[in-house]
This record gives C-alpha cells, sequence and structure tokens, in this order.
C-alpha cells in the first residue's frame, strides 16, 4: 500500500523520524487507499528551515518574474483541473462536479494573485519638507504557515497561498490528513510552473505538526480555517509568540424567508445549499428561519426536492455523496438522534435507506426546531437540515444575531427596503440577498464575525494581500543628483 511523503525543499521527502502513519480511505466505498506519513517535530521543522532558507532569495525576486510563475501555475491548474477534481473526489467524497467548482473557486484567487502588482505599489510624497521626500511600500513577512481542513482540500489552501507567493513570502502547508494528495499534487504543480525549492512546502500530519508550527519561531503568520474550538486555540497559542494569525472557526448559516419571496427559489436554494458537499461546507445553509405564514408551504416544497435527491459515489456524478469519514457520519447521525429525542419533526430521516457501503447519510429535514436543541446549536457539518420558525423579520433578526456564530447569511424576499435593512443590521460577515451561499468573488475578502473569526483580517482580496506584507514608510533626502551610463536599447522588466 502506498505511503505519502512530504514535499519539502521542492522533492518528496520520507523522514525516518516519522513512527506513525494515518489511512487514506475513499469514504464511497470505505476502503483504505492508502496511508500519509504524520509529520514528526523534526520532520515539520525541516520544512519550516528550507521555507526560512527560500525567503531572501524569493522576496528579493522581481515581480515579473513572480508574477510570470504565478501565470504559468494558473495554466497548468486550468489544463489539469480534472486530475485534481478526481483526486478530490476520491479522497474527501464529494461529487466530481462540486470538486471541479472547488478548483475553479480557489483559481479565482490565483488570477487575484496574477495582477499582485497593482495591489503592491505604494505613495510618494515629493517635497514632502525642503528636497526631502516620503514614500511607503509593503513588504512580504517571512514564512507563511497554512493549516487547511478536510473539507476544501485545494480550495481553502488556494484562498492563502497564491497571496502569499505573490507578496513574496514562502509557504509550509499542512493540509489535512483525511484526504492529504491534493496538497503534494499543487506543490508538484508549483515546481512545474517553475517556483523555486523551498517555496512551497507540503508537510502532513496531527496536532503534533500544528504545534510544531504554532511554536516555531520561524514561521511569521499562520492561516487556518476548521471548526470553531481549534480556530481559537490556534489564535491563542500563535499570538501569544508573536505570530500573525488568521484563524476562520465554524458556522451556523441561517437562510431568512420573507412572505413575499419567490418561494420556489428559496426551495431550491435551501436544498442546494443545505445538502451541497453532504453539507460539509462552513458556509452551507444549516437553518432555514421561515415566517409563520410562509412556513408550512415552505417547508412542503423543500421535502418535495429533497425526496428527488440521489445519494452515491461522487464519482458516477450522483447529488450528493459520502460523508468523510465513518466517523464523522457517526456523530452526524447521533445528532440526527438528539434531534428527534428534543421533539423536532423529523419531516425526513437521513438515517434510513442509505447505501450499504460507504460512509453515507441520506438528507434530514428537520421542521419546529428551537433554539435550545443541539441540532440548532451546535455546527453538524453533515446534511441535516434544520427549520425554526417565526412570527415575522424582527424576530428572525434577533435570532440570527443572537447566534454566537457569524460567518454567513442570506435574505430571500422580492422587498428591496427589507433586503436593505437586513444587509444593514444582520451581525454576519457575508451576506447574500436571493443567494443561499454567498462566498467573495477573489478579488473581494472572505471571512465572518464573532465566533467564526480570530483575528482581524480576512482571506484574500485586498485584506489577504495586508496579512502576508507590512507596511514600512521611507523618509529620504538627496542632496546631488546621480547619472547612469548611455543605454539606447528598449527598457524591460528584467
Amino acid at each position: 500500500m502506498a505511503t505519502l511523503s512530504h514535499w519539502i525543499n521542492g522533492q518528496t521527502v520520507t523522514a525516518d523520524t516519522d513512527t506513525r502513519l494515518g489511512d487514506i480511505t475513499n469514504p464511497a466505498t470505505g476502503v483504505v487507499s492508502g496511508q500519509v506519513a504524520l509529520g514528526s517535530k523534526a520532520t515539520v521543522e525541516s520544512a519550516i528551515a528550507a521555507a526560512s532558507a527560500a525567503f531572501p532569495a524569493w522576496r528579493d525576486t522581481s515581480l515579473s518574474r513572480r508574477t510570470s510563475i504565478l501565470f504559468s501555475f494558473r495554466e497548468l491548474l486550468n489544463a489539469r483541473k480534472q486530475e485534481l477534481a478526481e483526486i478530490i473526489t476520491a479522497e474527501h467524497g464529494k461529487v466530481l462536479s462540486d470538486a471541479l467548482g472547488e478548483v475553479a473557486r480557489g483559481q479565482e484567487v490565483v488570477e487575484f494573485a496574477c495582477a499582485i502588482a497593482g495591489h503592491l505599489r505604494g505613495g510618494h510624497t515629493e517635497n514632502a519638507s525642503t528636497k526631502l521626500d516620503v514614500h511607503s511600500l509593503r513588504q512580504p513577512i517571512g514564512v507563511a504557515a497554512i493549516i487547511s481542513p478536510f473539507n476544501f482540500p485545494a480550495m481553502v489552501p488556494m484562498w492563502f497561498f497564491p497571496v502569499a507567493i505573490a507578496t513574496g513570502n514562502t509557504v509550509v502547508l499542512k493540509p489535512s490528513e483525511k484526504d492529504p494528495s491534493a496538497a503534494n499534487w499543487l506543490a508538484e504543480l508549483w515546481k512545474e510552473a517553475g517556483l523555486p525549492d523551498g517555496v512551497f512546502n507540503v508537510v502532513h500530519g496531527d496536532k503534533e505538526a500544528v504545534d510544531t508550527i504554532l511554536e516555531s519561531p520561524e514561521v511569521a503568520s499562520v492561516s487556518f480555517v476548521g471548526s470553531t474550538p481549534i480556530a481559537k486555540y490556534v489564535y491563542e497559542n500563535g499570538t501569544a509568540v508573536g505570530k500573525r494569525v488568521q484563524a476562520l472557526g465554524g458556522a451556523k448559516n441561517h437562510m431568512l424567508v420573507l412572505p413575499d419571496a419567490d418561494l420556489d427559489l428559496a426551495a431550491d436554494a435551501a436544498v442546494n445549499a443545505g445538502y451541497g458537499a453532504a453539507g460539509e461546507r462552513c458556509m452551507a445553509i444549516s437553518v432555514v428561519v421561515a415566517v409563520d405564514s410562509v412556513a408550512d408551504e415552505l417547508v412542503a416544497k423543500i421535502a418535495e426536492r429533497t425526496k428527488t435527491l440521489r445519494v452515491g459515489d461522487g464519482a458516477t456524478e450522483p447529488d450528493m455523496g459520502p460523508l468523510v469519514t465513518a466517523a464523522h457520519r457517526d456523530k452526524v447521525a447521533g445528532y440526527i438522534d438528539a434531534g428527534a429525542e428534543a421533539g423536532a419533526t423529523v419531516v425526513l430521516d437521513g438515517r434510513e435507506n442509505t447505501p450499504a457501503d460507504g460512509f453515507f447519510l441520506n438528507p434530514t429535514l428537520f421542521d419546529d426546531v428551537t433554539t435550545d436543541m443541539s441540532i440548532y446549536t451546535d455546527e453538524i457539518f453533515g446534511p441535516v437540515l434544520c427549520v425554526v420558525r417565526v412570527p415575522g423579520y424582527d424576530e428572525g433578526l434577533d435570532l440570527i444575531n443572537a447566534n454566537p456564530y457569524g460567518n454567513g447569511t442570506a435574505i430571500f424576499t422580492n422587498d428591496g427596503g427589507a433586503a436593505r435593512r437586513y444587509e444593514n443590521e444582520v451581525e454576519v460577515g457575508m451576506v447574500g440577498i436571493n443567494v443561499p451561499i454567498p462566498v467573495p468573488v477573489g478579488y473581494y475578502s472572505f471571512g465572518g464575525w464573532k465566533n467564526s473569526l480570530f483575528g482581524d483580517t480576512h482571506a484574500y482580496g485586498d485584506e489577504g494581500v495586508h496579512f502576508f506584507t507590512r507596511g514600512k514608510v521611507v523618509t529620504s533626502r538627496w542632496l546631488d543628483p546621480s547619472h547612469g551610463g548611455l543605454n539606447l536599447g528598449f527598457p524591460t522588466n528584467d
């Protein structure tokens, strides 16, 4: 059985100090397809050392050279995206078309980073004082660590590393050990694109690897996406030793449906956003907040659509694939048990008639959910959609704002005034108006509020550029002009 190793300093590295292995499993069959080396402290430190050694030369590489490599990476990824999507489906379980969509959304950030020169322009003031000029610039911070989750093994790392690399930093990526192969595939693609050795490194592992990253004095920043408890742990431990940290945590995303909404559109959106990728999305809609006057009709429409969903191996293009592991499937099933026992109305029970092999649950729909039930309070991260009924807009808004999470939300309405009021009043970082999963495009920034984000800086976009750089202001006075030699050739950017 093949063992996936680390990628350090431009090559595959098998470390003698790695004495532990983790299984890589196909969630659709339950069959172990390979193993991954779980990096020891020494292995992780060697990857950090490689990134640190590569930093000075990469920092000083011209912007034109950096962007040229980014363009090459983009072209290679476009040409081979099907290959990457198949790796994601085989290890995560999501439907192949969904995996292709993941790659496409990550590619948006690569394309944003290709234009990094325009985002690194500083300001200049001539003659701020007599013969004294002032200019500002932004410079890379050093070794940037990325700790990414299982649910988007390609897209989430691509939220960070294109901007980090484009701005002159070097990277150590620690992907989820549940579906690690995409990270190595991306590393090999970077090498093919011409990225110098040591600029992009991959180490596999678990908590030991994470703690080594957090403790290392050579790591300047940490970007994390995962559950809220671990995000808080990463933020507190990373910032305690002076690192710059952006730690994106969990979510409980609500979709408010007003009486004037197009209920067919709202029902489609609830099913798509609630059950896509088997609900293993931090931007999934897990709670539909339905105004009483339309709740019965809306629940009936959601149930009607949900019953048509086909569940199976993601490689065969069903509507929904399996969950990532048996343990996670059992955890989600436990929440369904708890919801039924707490008195919620089970409209559709995902524990019934599941495929015999693999880690499957069918879509579950609960009605009459109350805010004290665990299916409401906890991030389930599975194909479980809860309907909470409210008398009107104000009660729905208050319920959403009282929730400790603030990642994403949506409102479905044909009333422009209500929508405008909602976007102003709701205490959530990403808002959709008749859009159920409002993940920002690559030139904006991704991130929530409250317990969904620890740190002040969101991912990618302008905020990502600022996270991976720091500002410097230079004040200068030159008493005599300098002269260069003659060169009649056309100026180049080399």
